[in-house]
């Protein structure tokens, strides 16, 4: 897939997020009274407007931050980024399964609060979190992901992006009209396993990162080789590095990242099963 093809899915897995919370509230906002839906919708779009900005002021500030270090401080820079976009990803994951379910219920209950006070600030609010939470963690994959792209890489990005974005909008509206084939649930449990996979990328490619600066030890020459049958330097095995963080030729340090990464995830996913037996 290749480091665009990760913007494409980003772009399009969080922007799904994103349009189901407004499709949510402007639902829901179909069954107020005349006067209520037009104030309503107001307050929902003045909210994505926020939130949108919101994520663009930190995609700024992200860039201008970085530009100002020198080469050593500026590959730091971009592992922390890394760092912290293999974290938010895993976060994403794990709050959509505790909240996933509830989620239309608990908007709606929010809504119903606010619609009783006549507090339209509080769709503002739900629509501003929504769009920011989404967009702000889109802003750290990205800068995570592309930090060291330049001129025509980064036109690109933007059309990934943008592709990623009209996807978003025809799988919505796909979803929408064909739930009963494909419901959210699995469409949600598919992707998840995805972002895993690219969170652990991610995590892999930091470590790679410290080892180079120094700051994390090596423990190992390469352990094994299979490059011979499916190389992590392009084609096919680039592609499926880039999504699974694959190293045909690891050393000790990547294995160790590797097994603690997904020990981690096994059991921040399966321990409220474990907990309720």
């Amino acid at each position: 897939m290749g480091p665009f093809g990760n913007v494409v899915f980003i772009v399009w897995r969080e922007s799904i997020e994103a349009l189901l919370v407004i499709g949510i509230l402007q639902a829901w906002l179909g069954h107020q009274g005349d006067e209520g839906r037009t104030r309503g919708r107001f307050y929902l779009w003045a909210g994505v407007a926020a939130g949108l900005f919101g994520a663009a002021t930190l995609g700024a500030t992200i860039i201008l931050f970085g530009d100002e270090l020198d080469d050593d401080r500026q590959q730091l820079f971009q592992t922390l980024l890394m760092v912290l976009a293999s974290a938010l990803i895993v976060q994403m994951v794990l709050w959509m399964r505790r909240h996933g379910r509830t989620l239309k219920r608990d908007l709606e209950t929010a809504l119903q609060k606010a619609a009783d006070t006549s507090n339209w600030w509080g769709v503002f609010t739900l629509a501003a979190i929504a769009v920011a939470r989404e967009g702000a963690e889109t802003v750290v994959f990205l800068a995570g992901t592309l930090s060291a792209a330049r001129g025509a890489a980064l036109v690109s990005a933007g059309f990934a992006a943008a592709g990623g974005l009209a996807l978003a909008v025809a799988t919505y509206g796909a979803l929408q009209w064909g739930s009963r084939i494909l419901s959210w649930r699995l469409f949600f449990r598919i992707t998840e396993v995805m972002l895993l996979l690219l969170a652990g990328a991610l995590l892999l490619t930091a470590a790679d990162n410290l080892v180079s600066l120094g700051l994390l030890p090596r423990l190992s020459g390469r352990l094994w080789d299979a490059s011979a049958w499916l190389s992590d330097g392009g084609g096919i095995g680039g592609l499926f590095s880039s999504l699974t963080g694959w190293r045909a030729r690891p050393d000790l340090t990547e294995l160790l990242v590797f097994l603690a990464y997904w020990g981690a995830m096994g059991w921040l996913l399966y321990r409220p099963q474990i907990a309720s037996r």
